[in-house]
């Protein structure tokens, strides 16, 4: 199975495990992932002014791409998933806005919101399934206690992203179930981890952190995982009480067999 790529600016650089361990996890479960060739640049914050077009460009640019190579677009990045699936959104129901895009792209093809944009776990429940997965795993991960961090970005806004309950989520927790492990439910699994507001005031993240870190601890987790590089920063630096944090692909490809 093939599909298009869109690694992001930081799994390039500060958080290259979360792309090595998804690309080799993938081969192993026959899933082919074609990064595309001239991919920028997300933007990483999708903006709320609709008359903001230049910033969701480059998005808009990579889900033209993925259309045109007849795949549907996976990405790894939260806050990536997040401003693609926003920008493909606005092209599908906006005219305005998709107008606009479409007048500064110059495209062969205008572009209207064609390509299916998919989230890697998504990949894991709908297309390998994790009833498969489990299947899959060589080194099933028992006895760890592993508490699941949604953040923000990863489920809202939920009209547009659709990948679970908002409020309830269970992905993640299915694809532990999957892996072997077992997944504490804790309060703050979906609450924010402070984001961006750590380049301002790093008081605001140390406190989201430390309590989404002492929340899942006092319920028994041994250990944190995550699919954004952000929220793994402010967990990991930010939080008063320490909790080891990992990326999920990590412990995917451990439990595959695959971690060098």
């Amino acid at each position: 199975m093939n599909f298009s790529y869109y690694p992001g600016c930081t799994l390039k650089n500060k958080a290259q495990d979360l792309d090595r361990y998804a690309r080799l996890s993938a081969e192993k479960l026959g899933i082919h992932l074609e990064e595309l060739s001239e991919w920028q640049c997300c933007g990483g914050a999708f903006s709320m002014g609709k008359d903001e077009i230049a910033s969701k460009l480059a998005a808009v640019r990579a889900l033209a791409a993925a259309r045109d190579a007849g795949q549907d677009l996976v990405t790894l990045c939260s806050a990536c998933h997040n401003v693609l699936k926003q920008a493909n959104d606005a092209m599908a129901h906006d005219e305005e806005f998709s107008q606009h895009a479409n007048n500064y792209m110059q495209l062969d093809k205008p572009y209207k919101g064609e390509t299916r944009v998919v989230h890697y776990l998504e990949l894991l429940r709908d297309v390998v399934g994790f009833d498969a997965l489990k299947k899959a795993v060589v080194n099933p991960l028992k006895g760890q206690k592993i508490a699941a961090y949604y953040g923000c970005l990863l489920l809202r806004p939920s009209k547009v992203m659709q990948m679970d309950n908002p409020e309830n989520p269970k992905i993640l927790e299915d694809f532990i179930r999957a892996i072997g492990a077992e997944p504490v439910l804790y309060a703050n699994r979906n609450e924010c981890c402070g984001g961006y507001a750590v380049l301002e005031d790093r008081a605001i993240a140390q406190k989201k952190s430390s309590a989404v870190v002492a929340n899942a601890a006092d319920q028994g987790a041994q250990r944190l995982i995550t699919a954004c590089p952000l929220c793994e920063y402010n967990l990991r630096k930010n939080a008063e009480k320490a909790l080891p944090v990992s990326y999920f692909t990590e412990l995917l490809a451990e439990a595959l067999g695959v971690k060098e």
